[in-house]
């Protein structure tokens, strides 16, 4: 399972949400998670369907998309989207 964190550099949410991700690692650290920037990795972005930042995107081991979150989520949001996902 992965977390892709679709980001920009002077995004303030974007912080908030690397925060998020960050305790979500400490609470579940076989979920990998991976930060594009969306000015470093346009293609990756679009081809994601990324029109905003900070876009989450959990992928589930068939590689297929399980959750999108568009906007800061919370912990809370996140942790369920990958209890439901498994």
């Amino acid at each position: 399972m992965e977390l892709q964190f679709f980001s920009s550099t002077f995004c303030e949410p974007c912080m908030h949400t690397r925060i998020v991700l960050d305790e979500v690692q400490r609470l579940m650290p076989d979920v990998t998670i991976r930060e594009y920037d969306v000015a470093n990795h346009s293609a990756l972005a679009e081809a994601a369907g990324v029109r905003s930042v900070p876009t989450v995107v959990l992928m589930g081991d068939d590689n297929h998309e399980k959750f999108r979150a568009t906007g800061e989520p919370s912990v809370n949001h996140v942790l369920v989207a990958i209890a439901n996902a498994l």
